[in-house]
């Protein structure tokens, strides 16, 4: 007992260490522009887990570990939106295996967020499930409806997640949605309204709707491309790739990419301003 007792205050006293260590780094960060919105393409698992001799299920498991230090290392910073795209609709072409452990670990993970002590819970953390949910298993689709409906009031920063998700699906949808609401609406009235429909009209019809493009897009694994990801809302945002594969992204990183956007953030809003 004597030993496990000296083990746990060992511990305990690493883990303050580094939250103190950490409270500094933000204080002189927050020196500089913070981003709002910070969004991640979380590439490499399956690499992460060839690299170590280990299943590609081990890998996906690795990665969602890394998501939650990540989270964590954000909403300690004040980033109050992060995104995060943890399958594609191109990935249901996997093996079905695969696919079904992706699936699995899915609905375990998100029925964790409603956990009394989950990182939800402590954040209070608003929940969104951003794709084509339909394609879901009923069951991850069921739990997905469940998290968002149960954390819809929750004040704090806002996690999004895109599960089934193409920029190209999510624009098609969009389309769709916004054509059909200007039928409607002259169908409805007497007097011909404008038929046209405008950018607003799309961008209210996203999955995105509601939220802010990404100030910073953070892809792993060092490949330079988006990948069907956010394509609509990243037209001013800052593009970080690292060489890391997704499992092996650290609080180091996550520093690296605030400096660097901090260093090109003044030439970004003068981009904004124009457009606007």
């Amino acid at each position: 007992m004597e030993h496990g007792s000296k083990v746990y205050h060992t511990y305990d006293f690493v883990g303050s260490v580094w939250s103190f260590f950490r409270r500094c780094v933000y204080s002189i960060i927050s020196i500089g522009p913070i981003p709002n919105h910070i969004a991640f393409i979380m590439d490499g698992n399956r690499r992460y887990a060839k690299c170590h001799g280990m299943k590609p299920n081990a890998g996906h498991r690795m990665g969602f570990l890394a998501l939650m230090s990540v989270l964590q290392y954000c909403y300690e910073m004040g980033v109050h939106y992060v995104t995060v795209y943890a399958f594609s609709i191109d990935n249901f072409n996997r093996t079905p295996e695969e696919v079904q452990h992706v699936m699995d670990l899915m609905q375990d993970k998100i029925e964790g967020l409603l956990k009394e002590e989950s990182f939800v819970n402590k954040y209070g953390i608003r929940v969104n499930f951003w794709g084509n949910l339909r394609l879901l298993r009923e069951s991850v689709r069921l739990a997905a409806e469940k998290a968002m409906a149960a954390t819809a009031e929750n004040k704090g920063a806002v996690l999004s997640i895109c599960i089934a998700y193409t920029s190209r699906d999510e624009i098609v949808h969009a389309i769709q949605g916004a054509c059909k609401e200007k039928y409607d609406q002259n169908r409805s009235s007497k007097d011909v309204k404008e038929d046209e429909i405008s950018v607003a009209d799309l961008e209210s019809h996203m999955y995105t709707s509601g939220c802010p493009d990404p100030d910073i897009i953070v892809r792993t694994s060092g490949e330079t491309r988006l990948s069907n990801f956010l394509l609509w809302q990243s037209s001013r945002s800052y593009l970080h790739v690292h060489n890391a594969l997704w499992p092996e992204i650290s609080f180091c990183h996550l520093m690296w990419e605030i400096l660097q956007y901090q260093r090109v953030q003044p030439f970004l809003e003068k981009q904004k301003e124009k457009s606007l």
